[in-house]
């Protein structure tokens, strides 16, 4: 474990601190016996979003992004404006998650796509990268990119779990891809293949947790710890060592997420 690795996705605030001697300190801890050094803990409601802000500050090791899940139904929509100034805070290396999620969402989904819009105007405009959620949608996820100009800001496709059309479609896009525990599933054949094509100098590493834990604690709450799994299991899939992995994907964390500062 010479080469620490990044999570570059993952939802601190959701997991089930309790369970933690010293709570996101002990969530931290565990990780970097793993060999974790950083973590980017993502927004999915503003709600939330001043409890992450606390968090970042009171963990170097810890980055934050600003957004609204696709999936979270609000009676008032953020306006452009409030995406903005919440965005400013240096603390924020990312707009999201946004995106679109055709398969937990029904009925007319045009809100979700003017939602998808205005977070990537605050992007742009803010000049950080996007976090995009896409699942079953992307044709419009895509289009939408496309439309308002995302490549002048690039960003990542978190938790990809889409074919090689569409990952090659997100890197012309200024797009880097995010693979999470779902890669490790045996069933996953078409999305192991893109992990074995995919340029090493656009790839990400995530959890998601505390969703989504890879082989061989699938079916149990996840943490940042099993990233660890995930770049293992794209190291056998690649035929080349772990620390290729970790050093590549850490590496374009910074890359990517400018504000983001390195603590290993």
């Amino acid at each position: 474990m010479s080469t620490l690795l990044v999570d570059s996705h993952c939802h601190l605030d959701c997991l089930e601190l309790q369970n933690w001697d010293n709570g996101v300190s002990g969530v931290l801890a565990d990780a970097r016996e793993h060999g974790v050094g950083h973590f980017l803990c993502v927004s999915i409601e503003l709600d939330a979003f001043p409890g992450l802000l606390e968090m970042a500050s009171a963990h170097q090791e810890v980055s934050v992004s600003m957004g609204v899940h696709p999936n979270v139904k609000l009676e008032q929509e953020p306006e452009l404006e409030q995406l903005i100034q919440l965005g400013r805070d240096d603390r924020v290396v990312a707009i999201g998650e946004t995106g679109l999620d055709y398969f937990r969402s029904e009925g007319d989904l045009e809100w979700q796509r003017e939602r998808l819009r205005r977070h990537i105007r605050a992007a742009k405009e803010l000049n950080k990268p996007l976090i995009i959620h896409n699942r079953e949608s992307s044709a419009d996820t895509m289009r939408i990119l496309r439309e308002e100009g995302a490549d002048s800001v690039g960003g990542v496709m978190h938790c990809f779990v889409e074919d090689w059309e569409t990952a090659v479609q997100a890197m012309e896009l200024n797009f880097y891809i995010s693979f999470s525990g779902i890669v490790t599933f045996k069933s996953a054949t078409e999305l192991q293949q893109v992990a074995k094509k995919l340029p090493l100098e656009k790839m990400l590493v995530e959890t998601d947790s505390p969703y989504l834990a890879p082989v061989p604690f699938r079916g149990k709450k996840n943490q940042p710890a099993y990233v660890r799994y995930v770049a293992q299991h794209i190291a056998d899939l690649r035929s080349c060592h772990v620390d290729e992995i970790a050093a590549a994907t850490s590496y374009n964390f910074f890359q990517l997420f400018k504000g983001a500062v390195p603590t290993f």
